[in-house]
């Protein structure tokens, strides 16, 4: 079995000196946002604020000037997701394209891709969604059935793109699909596009209606929608590559433990008082992972930093993240006799609600569990 080592993350002087800065920010526009919408963090949906953080440049903080970054260190920006998440903020109009759309642009996009993409997604400007799930393939990205079909100057493309969730917002995806061979080949023959979604006609966007009732999920249908040449990204043929790059970029960070952590705050408070023994073992252990797993993630910032690939560590933050956040659910439910409703006066138990709806999303979202563990076996070794 290979050894696997998380690296020690260095103290960083200024990204300590930015948190102060984030949190001061975040309490003074946050301050009307009731616990129930801290608790949809992920999913809420805000141009402004997005624009306001890009205003303070902290969206494409690591990338160069050139492109609307600001080449800041991984750990600052490590910083400004952490604390966002933590408070509550709504970050979903910003939060594919600078978490993994802009990084992968960066990494393989054309120089025209770049120069008219990136600075748009740094100013909270350019909203993105992943065009990667099917229907029928689950997590099974290889058996993409979704065609581009080679045509004077470009490709038309039919198919179908599942779960995609903010393609009602989105003004791009970046679309994974076959250009060549057929889903038999698995792997080989799959490519990576850029789609204009405001400016490409052929695309149909129709609502997916979530658990909790909510809107974010979406299915996308293609059908002989025209993309220009100018729309392959990185190589043709080399998509599997760079989509596995892309899901390393998504699984980074701290949000696979902190989508859930209004929850652990409201919990936090309706055990105020409490005398119960079972209830202070609880609140330690769930204290201890997440303090683990934010070491985990850091080190995780700190692989980046470097310019290592962190895939195989990522999928282990992921996976033990989304546990975390489903068992959190599950004890709070223990210690606390109450129904979850959202439409309840109690913060606590509106957000157990909210929580009690998602929850089942976490070990899907980003890769199943299955998934992440057989990256996780090969890392290892092991398969």
């Amino acid at each position: 079995m290979t050894a696997l080592r998380f690296p020690t993350p260095p103290v960083h002087e200024a990204a300590e000196t930015l948190r102060a800065e984030v949190r001061a920010f975040l309490t003074d526009v946050l301050a009307d946002r009731s616990p129930l919408q801290r608790a949809d963090s992920w999913n809420g949906f805000d141009r402004d604020f997005s624009r306001k953080l890009g205003q303070r440049g902290w969206l494409g903080m690591t990338w160069p000037k050139q492109y609307g970054g600001h080449e800041r260190s991984a750990f600052e920006r490590y910083v400004v997701v952490e604390e966002t998440l933590a408070a509550g903020a709504p970050v979903a109009a910003h939060w594919i394209a600078d978490r993994q759309s802009g990084p992968s642009l960066l990494k393989y996009g054309t120089e025209e891709q770049k120069q008219t993409i990136l600075p748009g997604i740094a100013a909270g400007e350019t909203v993105f969604c992943i065009g990667m799930s099917e229907p029928d393939s689950g997590s099974d990205l290889a058996a993409t059935r979704t065609r581009a079909v080679p045509v004077d100057g470009g490709w038309h493309v039919t198919g179908t793109k599942l779960w995609t969730t903010g393609a009602h917002h989105a003004d791009y995806m970046i679309l994974f699909c076959r250009t060549s061979g057929t889903a038999a080949d698995r792997q080989a023959g799959t490519s990576q596009l850029l789609v204009d979604l405001k400016a490409t006609d052929g695309i149909t966007i129709r609502p997916i209606i979530d658990l909790a009732g909510q809107h974010h999920f979406n299915e996308v249908h293609f059908e002989d929608a025209f993309l220009p040449s100018s729309a392959l990204i990185g190589t043709e043929g080399a998509g599997w590559e760079q989509v596995m790059s892309e899901l390393a970029f998504e699984r980074s960070g701290p949000e696979r433990f902190l989508s859930s952590m209004q929850l652990f705050i409201e919990l936090i408070g309706a055990l105020q008082g409490s005398t119960s023994e079972a209830a202070e073992l609880a609140l330690g252990r769930l204290t201890a992972h997440l303090v683990t797993l934010r070491r985990l993630s850091r080190g995780v910032a700190a692989m980046l930093e470097a310019g290592e690939n962190p895939g195989t560590h990522a999928a282990i933050v992921k996976d033990l993240g989304a546990t975390f956040e489903q068992e959190l659910g599950d004890i709070a439910r223990n210690l606390v006799d109450a129904e979850p409703d959202t439409a309840s006066t109690s913060d606590f138990i509106a957000v157990l609600a909210h929580n009690t709806g998602n929850s089942p999303s976490f070990s899907l979202r980003g890769g199943t569990r299955e998934i992440l563990r057989g990256i996780i076996a090969r890392g290892l070794g092991l398969r």
